[in-house]
């Protein structure tokens, strides 16, 4: 059975992008972009929310700008070879390859995909995030703490959810980020 992976870059007080909802901040340098893609190689399909879906969409041209440094083609070859799930109510369309658009999140869906699938998923967007540790989906979080504190904007983690978490891993990088690998014991109720 694959496992459901929450990934996430936060300012120290657990934001994911400020109140003007910019997340400048959280740009990861090379040494830290080199970590996170050896963490997604496991990832087979990633789970998004529109507006992170919007986001991550320019990695689908990402290898047409040139001289992209080698982390950037890496991620580019691994965002690009995966499937994709985008959870919208308003997204019109889809606009990069291997990715379907579902109006709605499906606990059951995610558990029916978890259970078929050889390779890992990861949930993405603290909002979709928060509904799949709501259901009891998501198995292991990776929180890459940033050293900035920005007042206010959207928490990486959930209001009303209470985990148990196992650390299993910690690294410190030379900018002062800071992962967290977690594994959840007791996850929320189904």
């Amino acid at each position: 059975m694959a496992e459901l992976v929450y990934s996430a870059i936060t300012s120290l007080d657990g934001v994911v992008a400020d109140a003007d909802g910019r997340f400048d901040w959280a740009e990861p340098d090379e040494e830290v972009h080199a970590y996170v893609n050896d963490l997604e190689r496991t990832i087979g399909t990633y789970l998004y929310g529109r507006r992170l879906y919007e986001v991550m969409v320019a990695w689908e041209t990402m290898h047409a700008r040139p001289d992209q440094p080698a982390v950037v083609r890496d991620f580019t070859e691994m965002w690009q070879a995966a499937d994709k799930v985008v959870y919208s109510t308003t997204l019109p369309a889809v606009s990069s390859a291997r990715t379907r658009l579902e109006r709605a999140f499906d606990p059951d869906s995610v558990r029916e995909l978890k259970a078929s699938s050889d390779r890992d998923l990861s949930v993405g967007g603290p909002g979709l995030a928060a509904s799949a540790l709501r259901a009891g989906l998501v198995d292991e979080l990776h929180l890459f703490v940033t050293p900035v504190v920005v007042g206010s904007g959207t928490p990486a983690l959930p209001s009303g959810v209470r985990l148990d978490l196992e650390l299993l891993d910690e690294r410190r990088f030379g900018t002062g980020v800071v992962h967290l690998h977690y594994r959840v014991v007791t996850p929320a109720p189904a």
